[in-house]
Parts: C-alpha cells; sequence; structure tokens
C-alpha cells in the first residue's frame, strides 16, 4: 500500500470508534476484534481523521500543538493506521 499524499481524505473504518475511556484513563480504539489504548498524539491524529484531507488534519494539530515538524511523525501514523485496517481512505 502506498504512502498517504496530502490530498487523500481519511477517516475511521467503517465499526471503528474512538471514546476516552475512564477505566483506562486513556482514549481506546473500539473495534469488533478488540480495543487498542491509544496515547495523546494518537488519539489526536484518529478524531482528526473525519474525512478531511491529511494535509489539513496536518496543518491543524500543528497549529494546535505548535509544532511545525509534525508532518512526518503524522503522516508515519497514518500510514501505519491504514495498514493495520483502523482508517480507510475516501
Amino acid at each position: 500500500m502506498s504512502e498517504p499524499s496530502p490530498e487523500t481524505r481519511l477517516r475511521l473504518r467503517r465499526g471503528y470508534r474512538l471514546q476516552w475511556e475512564p477505566a483506562q484513563a486513556a482514549h481506546v480504539l473500539l473495534y469488533p476484534e478488540g480495543m487498542v489504548r491509544l496515547n495523546e498524539s494518537a488519539a489526536a491524529i484518529l478524531a482528526a481523521c473525519d474525512g478531511r484531507e491529511l494535509g489539513a488534519i496536518t496543518a491543524e494539530l500543528a497549529d494546535r500543538y505548535d509544532a511545525p515538524g509534525l508532518a512526518a511523525d503524522i503522516r508515519e501514523f497514518v500510514a501505519t493506521a491504514l495498514a493495520r485496517g483502523w482508517l480507510s481512505r475516501e
């Protein structure tokens, strides 16, 4: 699978849900086969994947966290999330 481009539109895969889990004191990604506990960065990226383009997501997160050098890290995480089936391309 090719690396996502800035124009790639991303969304959580059907059947997957991101939510805060008080018992875990963390965001989790719930899906039919189980659950993944997420760190704050992963949760922020997945929450932003609502059908927008990767470039817009990256710009928003870089602005929100005042960290302009995030693009490579976000792209790497998104590629991993796509490979694991957490995200789908629109």
